[in-house]
């Protein structure tokens, strides 16, 4: 039996996107995922993770002694060998002390301390690259979207509490629910018009509720948004946004006939759920390999602009100081295009 570990220290969207990989490694032995405090939550109850080692870098484990406790933690799973879903320094390092082998591509950081290097594939998406570190996934360039499709496992608690917040909003059991996730940590990602829009849902989809997912702080917009729908006569709108964890969120979008999304975390959580998908791109573009992967996928963005992508991630503000890839995609053409989605299959 083969034990291995993933480390995966980048953003939440990048932990979900490693899933396939981890359950690929997991038809063969033990996989130990190190992880950061704040993606960690989301691999609980996940039948391919034999355990999860909770990497503070930016706090408790923060400085040499922090990688060397690490470290420690990490060779005391038996692990012979490490796949570097993140490729910094850091990470190298910490395999290195572990006393590992390593996995990982050619273009990261920390490629001078890896065993081997993987070809980074920039026509692939992501899932798939990080499917092709494990050595024995040859067929990566063959690999079925089920293959790569993320995994997540929300637990009962998850689920109670989504049934508790959707009755306290005296949804029915078959009432059909539209979910928006107007935030992201990135400014420039995040499209203006979400309130726009679910005035325009009230009219092409008078059945639907629509639910708003987010961040504690993205509660001023599910206000925006719930105000519009109010104007227009609409259903009250449900609120999730800071009252359930990243795999509450999960369940409820799993109860949901379509999500409407920047280019963040919950696109991710919805590829796992396979929730139909709607994505806009701004400053990023599909081609980047972060686009969704549920059945039922969509993306919209204002593809005339030879401005995109303007950044690997998105900034805080637009570089041009026009942010013409958000504020000219119209409400309009995101309502028909869920409307569409949301539809009969």
């Amino acid at each position: 039996m083969t034990i291995s570990a993933v480390l995966q220290t980048s953003f939440l969207g990048d932990m979900i996107l490693t899933t396939p990989l981890i359950a690929r490694l997991a038809c063969d032995g033990e996989v130990h995922v190190v992880a950061t405090p704040a993606n960690a939550g989301v691999l609980a109850n996940h039948p391919a993770v034999s355990s999860v080692i909770v990497y503070d870098k930016r706090g408790a484990d923060a400085g040499v002694g922090g990688l060397r406790h690490v470290a420690a933690c990490l060779r005391a799973t038996g692990a012979t060998i490490a796949y570097m879903a993140q490729g910094s320094w850091r990470t190298a390092a910490l395999a290195r002390l572990a006393g590992m082998r390593s996995v990982g591509f050619d273009r990261s950081a920390g490629r001078w301390l890896y065993s081997r290097r993987v070809a980074y594939r920039k026509d692939w998406h992501h899932a798939q690259r990080l499917w092709a570190l494990a050595s024995h996934s040859r067929g990566a360039e063959s690999a079925m979207v089920e293959q790569l499709r993320p995994s997540l496992y929300p637990g009962a608690e998850d689920y109670a509490r989504t049934s508790a917040l959707l009755d306290e909003a005296g949804v029915d059991a078959g009432e059909p629910l539209l979910a928006l996730a107007p935030g992201s940590v990135w400014a420039t990602k995040r499209w203006p018009s979400y309130d726009a829009l679910a005035g325009e849902l009230v009219a092409r989809l008078p059945d639907f509720r629509i639910v708003v997912l987010g961040a504690a702080g993205d509660a001023p917009l599910a206000v925006a948004i719930s105000e519009a729908v109010r104007h227009r006569g609409g259903p009250p709108v449900i609120d999730a946004t800071g009252r359930l964890s990243l795999l509450g969120s999960a369940a409820l979008l799993s109860r949901c006939a379509a999500l409407v999304t920047n280019d963040s975390a919950p696109l991710h959580l919805a590829s796992a759920m396979n929730t139909p998908t709607l994505a806009l791109f701004g400053p990023t573009v599909p081609a980047m390999g972060f686009g969704p992967l549920a059945d039922r996928r969509a993306t919209l963005g204002m593809d005339a602009l030879t401005c995109r992508p303007c950044s690997a991630h998105g900034g805080q503000a637009c570089p041009l100081g026009h942010w013409r890839c958000m504020r000219e995609l119209s409400a309009r053409a995101v309502g028909a295009a869920v409307t569409r989605m949301a539809g009969p299959s």
